[in-house]
């Protein structure tokens, strides 16, 4: 069982691109800011170059934006679980970002409250903090770690969890899913494709559909390793 309430737990994923179409479009400055990046990103120096490596531009919280911020509860109905979706996206951050926080202010307020996403600690965490700071948002209680103690820190990760202490490799949410025997959220596209669909596709409801899709499965991946019974598909209620 999980050690946790379930019903005191927001999954979530969120969806980044870089803050530019292309290389290009970059204002100068920033052009050389990520050319010396690129420098260390660049593996093949006969075959890649600063501009051909900007699609990675969108990990990086100083050159990238949020596009899609996806999050979900799990509740009982009738002996089931259910999991509610909620999503914040469009093409300004700071919207996105505000909305965000006024969400997660009100939903923390009470004890013990959680959040958990894949990577959570390493990626999505931190990356919600620096762009928060960066628009000049105060950063949630429930996501700020200053003056915390190790155990005081209310921020659960799959990845984490599945390790077991171990820290020598990174196992992606879909290998993950697949290895436990869960439906996979990666049937449309995945990360790699999200700038492209974003910036030269314009089709933002799909990556918003995508996000939630992983949160699914965040929530999923949680479940089977505190020994819980699965949600059924039926039961995702999108908000």
């Amino acid at each position: 069982m999980s050690p946790y309430p379930l019903n005191n737990i927001l999954f979530l994923d969120i969806e980044t691109v870089p803050q530019y179409p292309d290389f290009d479009k970059l204002p100068s400055e920033w052009q050389e800011l990520w050319t010396r990046k690129a420098n260390y990103l660049i593996k093949d120096r006969e075959t890649d170059t600063p501009a051909s490596v900007y699609n990675s531009a969108g990990i990086y919280a100083e050159f990238g934006k949020i596009i899609c911020i996806s999050c979900g509860v799990i509740s009982r109905s009738h002996d089931e679980k259910r999991l509610l979706l909620k999503s914040f996206y469009g093409d300004e951050e700071k919207i996105i970002l505000q909305q965000f926080c006024d969400m997660i202010s009100k939903w923390s307020a009470g004890p013990d409250k959680y959040l958990c996403a894949h990577n959570g600690k390493e990626f999505d965490f931190p990356y919600l903090c620096r762009r928060l700071i960066i628009h000049g948002l105060p950063v949630p209680s429930i996501l700020d770690l200053s003056g915390k103690k190790r155990w005081e820190i209310p921020h659960l990760d799959t990845m984490e969890l599945w390790k077991f202490g171990d820290y020598k490799n990174y196992t992606s949410l879909h290998l993950l899913a697949l290895t436990l025997g869960i439906p996979t959220s990666k049937d449309d596209i995945d990360g790699s494709m999200v700038n492209e669909v974003y910036w030269q596709q314009k089709n933002l409801s799909r990556i918003v559909h995508y996000c939630q899709k992983d949160v699914f499965t965040v929530a999923q991946i949680y479940l089977r390793l505190s020994g819980e019974s699965l949600i059924a598909v039926e039961n995702i209620d999108i908000k």
